[in-house]
């Protein structure tokens, strides 16, 4: 940083990852669900929103990736990265506006223009997304990251799901769309303008060429997970799809088998392709390192498709809260899975050194089980709200521990590349958990696929017994 670091320098570095998530926490689990139903009715909507889930959320691994080696080498006028998060913004303020005209069309029409819209706002948020990670590790002084890095985590996580809960859900569930894409838009306006005041100075000179390798890697990376995601999810299908002869129970019972599998498989031969063709033979100075992407994804396909589905889960569970109106409850739910995520995120660090971070990670995993069987088996709007409580203490409790947990087995000399990983886990949570787990739900229901992804929760906790945690040894006060 050309100056010392001032007390807003807090504010001006991470404001912009509080418009990412009211972003995404507002489109993906709200409007994009309630405009797929719209579209498609209720017969094949949740295989409708799955589709949409996949192709987006690959397209952003690839673009985000793209986007940050472009900004490292930026020699802008304005710096290094806030033109890119200026261009991100103004290509969302585009597709929010056309998204809110889309709402007006109908059938297959509308819903492949939402389709194509949705890749667009991917592309625009992560173009944004990519520059404001850079932020911290190009102007904080090494000293200070772990205190900016706390700052960033609240603006990312809590406080948006609590704003979320508060102004978006109940636009939304008034079916005001328009005042949901306004209020989104205002956010990120306003987000951009204060992310502006960063003390960035433009690079004279980039300080490594361009090398097309890397994000080439990362193409056939995510095609070949892409391949396998389709692959499960043509498996579900076909299944599903014989003429078996079983009572509705039986093949109930089958097919949510099949789903877990199929969940399962795909998270297990998606890090193994994925480590194959992006670390290569060198992940065996990290044994444990396959484990972790495998627990971290395993955990991220539940906690990501639970919030997906939600809205669909509450409008099967509640006669009352039909379209929209079960758009209010899902953003209330929100907000109670944001308050514990902060109330559990904070203490986790001290936990981890005390308890270790593999007990903690498994002890989220017992923690959103728990939550998602309270949320399944009593049906009560007032039980829901304590399973997203206790779904929530759990995210919280993984984000910190199983993070920690990944910087400590990665070899530090590799170590961004290692967890550069991480991201594809995280989209490819979303994608796997909706494209296969949408064709189980519009068969059997949305509470059998929450049973699923609680299931997923649990599993989780197996790949742990892969891990060797790095315990240190505390002396006794002399």
């Amino acid at each position: 940083m050309i100056r010392p670091v001032r007390w807003y320098d807090y504010i001006t570095i991470n404001i912009y990852y509080f418009a990412l998530t009211t972003r995404s926490q507002t489109i993906s689990p709200l409007i994009i669900p309630l405009l797929v139903q719209q579209f498609v009715g209720d017969a094949s909507k949740g295989s409708a929103v799955g589709t949409i889930r996949l192709w987006a959320l690959m397209a952003a691994v690839l673009i985000q990736a793209l986007m940050g080696m472009l900004s490292d080498r930026s020699t802008a006028r304005w710096g290094r990265r806030r033109p890119f998060i200026v261009l991100g913004t103004f290509g969302e303020l585009a597709v929010f506006t056309m998204i809110g005209f889309a709402a007006g069309l109908s059938g297959m029409t509308g819903y492949w223009v939402l389709f194509a819209l949705y890749i667009l706002s991917m592309l625009s948020s992560n173009t944004a997304h990519a520059a404001t990670q850079g932020l911290i590790p190009d102007l904080v002084p090494e000293a200070m990251r772990g205190r900016f890095s706390g700052f960033k985590a609240l603006l990312e996580l809590p406080i948006p799901l609590i704003f979320v809960s508060f102004v978006m859900g109940k636009l939304v569930s008034k079916g005001n769309i328009w005042g949901a894409l306004f209020a989104l838009m205002a956010v990120l306006v306003v987000c951009m303008l204060l992310a502006m005041f960063v003390p960035e100075v433009p690079l004279e000179k980039s300080r490594f060429k361009l090398e097309w390798l890397p994000f080439g890697r990362l193409i056939l990376m995510t095609a070949v997970f892409t391949v396998v995601i389709l692959g499960m999810g043509a498996l579900v299908k076909w299944f599903m799809g014989l003429p078996l002869g079983l009572t509705p129970v039986l093949a109930g019972v089958f097919t949510s088998i099949t789903g877990i599998l199929a969940m399962a498989l795909a998270v297990a031969i998606g890090v193994l392709a994925s480590l194959r063709i992006g670390i290569g033979k060198d992940v065996q100075y990290s044994p444990s390192f396959p484990w972790w992407v495998v627990n971290r994804l395993a955990f991220l396909v539940g906690s990501t498709n639970v919030a997906t589905f939600l809205l669909f889960f509450l409008q099967e569970r509640f006669a009352s809260l039909r379209g929209e109106k079960a758009a209010g409850p899902a953003a209330t739910i929100t907000m109670f899975v944001g308050v514990f995520i902060l109330l559990t995120a904070l203490p986790s660090g001290w936990l981890a050194d005390r308890l270790g971070k593999k007990s903690l990670v498994a002890a989220a995993g017992i923690l959103a089980t728990a939550g998602t069987a309270v949320i399944i088996l009593i049906p009560a709007m007032t039980a829901i709200y304590v399973g997203g409580c206790m779904i929530g203490a759990g995210v919280g409790l993984f984000y910190s521990a199983n993070w920690a947990l990944g910087t400590e087995i990665v070899p530090r000399e590799q170590a961004g590349r290692f967890l550069g990983l991480s991201n594809l886990a995280g989209a490819g949570a979303g994608a796997i958990g909706a494209y296969i787990g949408g064709p189980i739900a519009d068969s059997l229901g949305y509470t059998t696929i929450m049973a699923i992804y609680g299931l997923l929760f649990f599993l989780s906790i197996f790949a742990l017994l892969g891990i060797s945690e790095l315990r240190t040894v505390r002396q006794p006060a002399v």
